[in-house]
């Protein structure tokens, strides 16, 4: 049995942060700088009281409105590592407030790969018969947990829903799948004091950390053998896809990807200025915006490749 995506809409909070405001709270930062880095100019910020099932259900909603019928829905997954509450499973949280019926419902505590490993399970749901559609949601508020004074994480990271309607379909559509973890690199991406692990280390932190060089490297020895195998077992070339759609990590990561594959630009597609890392939303909010520009016509092949937090990844 065959799935096919039927259908993305996204959330962007209201508040818009510039380049501008991190001057403002860093006047050594070297601004010119950071945006040649990142290519990225704004970020999005939740409110203080917006949580990761708030935004998602605000995409979510928009699916509805577009015409989605809420009770055909058989399961919803929420793809989150910002979630309103230890226990309970936000995604049941979010079942009730968009009215779904009782259909299955539950989290992935994943990051920038998450949307690729939500497709996955959805696929899996699907061709077991257990489901015939449902709605992966990807939605994070990972700016809760940033420094303002961190030159590393502030000027990536922004906030950000994506719902997408998976559905059964008639013909292949989606797949072949790459999925993996090290999580030997846990540590060079994390909030330390998120969890019941607590040490006697008195600085523990609350916010977010990520070493930018580890996680740079992990990317560029990982990106390269996830897709090159996802071309042996769909038994493609580079030249066959039409388009690739990596992570929105920042600028500098993506132009390294391109120039390390020897990738084609005009097949990379990148929306990450306005819109800023929005992690396991990027994938979905790239697909969206890419649709809606025309870099996608019908029956062409896209590759979709996911990495960081974990570290894991993902490709198909």
């Amino acid at each position: 049995m065959y799935i096919c995506i039927k259908g993305i809409e996204y959330y962007l909070p209201a508040t818009k942060e510039t380049n501008v405001s991190l001057k403002d709270d860093n006047p050594d930062w070297r601004i010119n700088d950071i945006e040649k880095k990142t290519g990225i100019t704004s970020r999005r910020i939740s409110s203080k009281l917006q949580t990761a099932t708030d935004m998602a259900e605000s995409a979510c909603r928009k699916l509805i409105n577009n015409g989605l019928n809420i009770k055909d829905v058989d399961f919803i997954i929420l793809v989150t590592q910002s979630p309103d509450y230890v226990l309970p499973t936000s995604a049941c949280i979010l079942q009730d407030r968009i009215g779904a019926g009782s259909c299955i419902a539950f989290d992935i505590n994943i990051g920038c790969s998450g949307f690729v490993y939500g497709l996955a399970v959805s696929s899996s749901l699907i061709s077991s018969g257990l489901a015939r559609q449902g709605i992966l949601v990807c939605s994070d508020t990972y700016t809760k947990y940033i420094d303002k004074h961190d030159r590393t994480c502030r000027p990536l990271f922004s906030d950000a829903a994506a719902a997408t309607h998976i559905s059964v379909a008639s013909k292949d559509s989606i797949g072949s799948f790459e999925l993996g973890s090290d999580g030997s690199g846990f540590d060079q991406l994390i909030v330390q004091s998120s969890g019941s692990r607590v040490n006697s280390n008195k600085n523990q932190s609350s916010k977010l950390y990520m070493s930018g060089a580890d996680v740079f490297m992990f990317t560029m020895d990982m990106v390269p053998k996830v897709v090159n195998s996802v071309l042996l077992k769909s038994n493609k070339t580079i030249e066959d896809i039409d388009l690739f759609v990596f992570h929105q990590a920042s600028k500098l990561v993506i132009d390294s990807i391109v120039r390390h594959l020897e990738l084609p630009k005009e097949k990379v597609f990148v929306n990450l200025k306005n819109i800023g890392n929005t992690v396991s939303a990027t994938i979905p909010i790239a697909l969206s915006d890419a649709v809606r520009g025309d870099k996608i016509n019908t029956g062409d092949l896209i590759m979709l490749v996911g990495f960081g937090v974990g570290y894991s990844w993902g490709g198909c």
